[in-house]
């Protein structure tokens, strides 16, 4: 009677021996997926802005917080910096997708934006030239954003979205809200998208946060809720120190269960009332 040779190891000895094969392809494997997210968080805290300018009654702080699980890490980012007409510019965003190529990404778009700023006053303009540049780039990331510009000497905050997550505000009297105006696409989806302009003076002491989905969307809760309980944190510190609101807000995130990383952007202002006797109603362009 002929026999067939078995597939199942034939001692205890050659059980080992394969546990031990698989075992250290295993390792292997997970120090290659360490290393990478290792580089994408180095990668993406060395392209983040290692300070945010301020203004005579305007302070600023931001927060950037690696997904809670690690894996997801690359795509958030906020930043700040000075223009050549004396105002302010911000922005905060967020890259589809979570490795080093979207970290990459997410430095392209940050240089993008402040390269455009100096060109292009108003902050639609702004992403719109943005968006035509990342087209032009025929890559496969896209990216949403919100950028900001500050005028020192009136108080007024101009604003434009591309697909973001709308930014929330709130006054040292308990008024607060979240200003979810027209936003156009993400950038690097439409050719000739347009980004509508939100205008507003910063007439009464308080804050303007804004986030990224990370924040406010998780396992544990849908993004409405995580809006509110985001909005709960910028009433009760709307006179608060920025960095210690940010801190604040970034906690949400750890609500969430967030399997994305996370970034705040706190905007803390004493008012321009009396400099400009204006309003804080926003209007759209």
């Amino acid at each position: 009677m002929a026999r067939h040779r078995s597939s199942h190891p034939s001692s205890a000895h050659e059980l080992l021996g394969r546990l031990g094969r698989l075992t250290a392809q295993a390792l292997d494997h997970a120090e290659l997926h360490r290393a990478r997210v290792e580089l994408a968080m180095a990668l993406q805290r060395g392209l983040l802005p290692a300070g945010l300018p301020t203004a005579p009654g305007l302070w600023t702080a931001a927060r950037y917080a690696p997904a809670r699980n690690g894996l997801d890490i690359g795509g958030d980012w906020y930043d700040g910096f000075a223009l050549p007409d004396g105002t302010l510019a911000f922005s905060i965003g967020d890259v589809q997708g979570h490795d080093v190529e979207a970290a990459a990404f997410m430095g392209q778009v940050r240089i993008g934006l402040r390269a455009l700023a100096t060109g292009a006053v108003d902050p639609g303009e702004v992403l719109g030239r943005a968006n035509e540049l990342l087209l032009s780039m025929a890559g496969e990331l896209f990216a949403t954003c919100t950028f900001l510009r500050f005028d020192p000497a009136t108080g007024e905050l101009s604003d434009a979205r591309a697909g973001h997550v709308p930014a929330l505000w709130a006054s040292a009297d308990g008024r607060c809200g979240i200003e979810d105006d027209d936003a156009g696409l993400p950038l690097g989806i439409l050719p000739g998208e347009v980004y509508p302009v939100t205008r507003r003076v910063l007439s009464e002491p308080g804050a303007v946060v804004l986030v990224t989905d990370g924040v406010v969307e998780g396992p544990s809760f849908p993004i409405e809720e995580g809006m509110t309980q985001v909005l709960s944190v910028v009433r009760a510190g709307a006179e608060a120190e920025p960095g210690r609101l940010a801190a604040d807000v970034i906690k949400v995130a750890e609500r969430t269960g967030h399997k994305d990383d996370a970034a705040v952007l706190v905007l803390r202002h004493d008012g321009f009332h009396e400099r400009t006797g204006g309003t804080e109603a926003g209007t759209a362009e």
